[in-house]
Parts: structure tokens; sequence; C-alpha cells
């Protein structure tokens, strides 16, 4: 996957992007990196890809031409054939998710836009992103920030990326429910010890304990996420009876 990242400030991305997971990806060719500056499209002396706001108003607002000129630019250097999406992180955009991640991954290349100061002229946010992506509902003083979350979820679900196929689809959120809980070494810690199943070697109710404690472990931290989801029938009742064993407690 080709991922080009257009920024005012490009060596914001040198440590996140400089070890552990997409790094290695990087070493082994399964994501190529790129940066853009915008600045680099400006036609004055100063190099300014921002001015003052039409109708007054605090801060600087960045100016369309040299964003316009830098996706334009980066157009031209992929493949015609190449399955393409520009999007655009901003507060106002849709909040990204899980399921976003997984759509994102399907793409050949991917375009990202890094806003600053009071944000995008919108004549950008109008006509030249095809996607506009939010982390959350909050500000950030810029979009390289989310650049870095997005981009980092986004290469979880390429294939070879992490040590294992199914590290990805055990992650929370990928199919809805979060996590089963997890151990390690030493069995036993200060009283406190590793579930007697998870050393049984029988994987039939290693499986069966890991979904109950997904559901459950959702049921209690983050309820709303059962209603978004389809459940299959068995984990329908098990949640029932979660909700029962609940209101019961």
């Amino acid at each position: 996957m080709d991922i080009n990242i257009i920024s005012l400030f490009p060596e914001m991305f040198n440590s996140p992007f400089g070890h552990s997971i997409i790094k290695r990806a990087m070493d082994k060719h399964i994501i190529n990196i790129n940066f853009t500056n915008p600045r680099d499209f400006t036609y004055d002396r100063h190099h300014q890809a921002d001015d003052v706001p039409f109708g007054g108003g605090a801060g600087m607002v960045l100016k369309p031409e040299p964003f316009f000129r830098a996706v334009a630019s980066v157009k031209n250097t992929l493949p015609t054939n190449k399955n393409t999406r520009v999007i655009l992180l901003s507060p106002e955009g849709k909040t990204f998710s899980q399921q976003t991640a997984k759509n994102l991954s399907t793409y050949d290349s991917l375009i990202f836009i890094c806003g600053h100061y009071e944000g995008f002229d919108n004549r950008i946010t109008e006509n030249l992103a095809e996607d506009i992506i939010s982390i959350g509902d909050y500000v950030l003083t810029g979009g390289e920030l989310a650049c870095m979350v997005i981009v980092d979820a986004v290469c979880r679900m390429l294939p070879d990326v992490l040590g294992s196929k199914e590290s990805a689809l055990t992650d929370s959120f990928y199919n809805g429910l979060l996590e089963y809980p997890q151990y390690t070494k030493p069995r036993y810690y200060k009283n406190m010890t590793v579930p007697d199943v998870l050393l049984s070697g029988n994987h039939q109710k290693i499986d069966e304990w890991r979904r109950i404690k997904a559901l459950e472990k959702t049921r209690l931290k983050r309820p709303d996420l059962l209603d978004k989801i389809n459940l299959s029938p068995e984990k329908l009742n098990a949640v029932k009876k979660l909700k029962n064993d609940c209101t019961k407690n």
C-alpha cells in the first residue's frame, strides 16, 4: 500500500513511523510512506500556506492553492490503475472506527491531508477530499497526530504486517466486541492466578471461555457496542444471561 501524507510538519512522523510494526512493514515493502509539504507548492518568497480569514476572526486559514497542487502532484506519481482515496483530517469528519480501518485497508493508495491553525479554506473541505475523518470529539493542534493513529490502525489490517495472521482478528472492535482477557507467565503472582481453563490444553473450552469473556467484558465496560452488532443466537443468549446476572447482582 502507498500512503502519502500531505503535511506542513512532516518531520513529526519521523519517530512514530521509525520504530516497531510500521517500520518493519516499511522494511518489508508492505507499505510505502511518502510525505509532501504544501509549502513546496507555494509561489511567494515566504512560502505562505495560510492567510487571514475573509470576514475577520482569530487565527489563520489554510489556503486552497498549495493543497490542491500538492494532491495533484501526488496523484501524478501514482499509476492510473491505483485504487486511491483522499482523506482530510478534521474534527467535522465522521468518527474513525475499526470498520473504517478495515475499509481503508482495501485501497492501493491513501492520501492524507493534515490541517493546522484555524482549519482549511472550505473549498478544500468541499472539493478536494473524498472522505473527512475525525478521531474523536476534541480538537488537536494539527492533523498529524490523527493521521498517525489512522495509519497505524489501517496498517494492522494489511496481510503480513503483524507477526500472526490471527492477531488483528482478535483485536478489540474487530468483530464489534472488546477483546477477551489475556494472561502470560508467571502463572501465580501476588495471590493472583491465571484461569485454569487457559492451561487445560482443551482448545474448544478455551475458545468458548474467550467468547464468553469477550461478551462479558463488552457488557460491563462498553454495553453500547452490543447494540451496534448482529449477534449470533448463541451470543445473544449469552448476553441475555449476562444481563440477567447483572440484574440479580
